[in-house]
């Protein structure tokens, strides 16, 4: 087995690094975070024209045709810049559940989603459900050719930014899924203590929707959560790489004592362990995006599970350390640091945390 990077993965790396550091920077990211849709037109643009946000689908839709490993190169850079926008809900989420889904006839919206056309997400949680995604209170009723949908939605990614939602719902003892269209939808705001990452409440009161695919809908929406969870710990892993680099740097500038800060040793086992957290986190995600793309279901499932019980609590810890090696500076706003650890805040409550990953990880192995 490889686990060398391509030359083409690495090029693809490279002239996503290059683009987030021209046209998205840190002034970029701080801008945005108090804009409701979370990104500029030109900046999605500008993604969508390096070919990134197709790559999980077909080639027959517009897509690249390629696999979450290849993706992972893209979330990684993403994380690394803790970049705002709907890239992971749209070119991950959506492209992912529809692409799944069994039944799927010739319909305009994978092609529309592959490029970047047409902007989607996924609405899976419901309140007080937690991170569980089976038996939803969301309903939905056929009229004619149409459903109606009813319920509410929780922690919809970029919500506010989707001109298409997927929305998980139960038809007797089946999932669904339904496409509703924005403007059929009630979308509220929630603050998050991560501008980068915006989240919507979806209220649906009898909304006109499009059932998509034929028969039940558990399957695609279980793949499409665990690439989900992959994405999120790949993109920790990138925003908590990028803030052990900055930590390293200052703590090779800042002295005290007439000394670098990094010669003292409660300093240097705080970067020991984040490069630690960072490697391990590391190497399960891209376990679990190999998985995604080559494993059977089963596989594909505790790798995610695996990978996200293990991030979300070490990836936050590598944010804590950073703010620790900074020092008073490090709370600032004007410093950048915080800004990698609340992304680092946001994984460790992905999916239920490290708590609702544990519970799962013992459910499969005592299964």
């Amino acid at each position: 087995m490889d686990f060398e990077f391509s030359s083409e993965q690495e090029q693809v790396r490279e002239s996503v690094r290059r683009f987030l550091a021209d046209q998205a920077p840190i002034a970029y990211v701080r801008a945005m975070y108090d804009d409701d849709r979370g990104f500029t037109d030109e900046v999605w643009r500008g993604i969508v024209d390096l070919g990134v946000v197709g790559l999980l689908a077909p080639e027959d839709r517009g897509g690249a045709g390629r696999g979450m490993v290849d993706m992972a190169v893209v979330v990684e850079e993403l994380g690394r810049a803790v970049h705002p926008g709907p890239f992971a809900s749209s070119a991950i989420g959506a492209v992912s559940l529809v692409d799944a889904l069994d039944g799927w006839d010739d319909h305009p919206l994978l092609g529309g989603l592959a490029t970047g056309e047409r902007i989607g997400t996924v609405a899976l949680f419901e309140p007080g459900r937690r991170a569980h995604v089976d038996a939803p209170a969301v309903s939905a009723t056929a009229v004619g050719e149409e459903w109606r949908v009813s319920g509410t939605k929780v922690h919809v990614p970029d919500a506010r930014a989707a001109d298409v939602l997927l929305v998980v719902g139960a038809v007797g003892e089946e999932l669904a899924v339904f496409a509703v269209a924005a403007e059929d939808a009630q979308v509220t705001s929630t603050p998050t203590v991560d501008g980068s990452h915006q989240e919507g409440t979806v209220t649906l009161h009898g909304a006109s929707a499009r059932r998509l695919g034929v028969g039940d809908a558990t399957d695609a929406v279980g793949s499409t959560l665990d690439r989900l969870h992959t994405a999120a710990v790949v993109d920790g892993v990138g925003a908590a790489a990028r803030a052990l680099e900055l930590s390293v740097d200052y703590a090779k500038e800042r002295r005290q004592f007439g000394a670098p800060i990094g010669s003292f040793q409660a300093v240097q086992h705080l970067c020991a362990d984040m490069l630690r957290a960072v490697e391990l986190a590391r190497a399960a995600g891209y376990y679990a995006c190999w998985a995604a793309d080559g494993a059977d279901p089963a596989e594909r499932h505790r790798a995610a599970t695996l990978a996200l019980a293990f991030a979300a609590d070490e990836l936050a810890g590598v944010g804590s350390a950073t703010i620790q090696v900074h020092g008073g500076i490090g709370f600032t706003w004007e410093h950048d640091a915080h800004l990698f650890y609340k992304r680092l805040l946001t994984l460790q409550r992905c999916g239920g945390g490290s708590v609702d990953q544990l519970g799962e990880l013992a459910s499969i192995l005592l299964d």
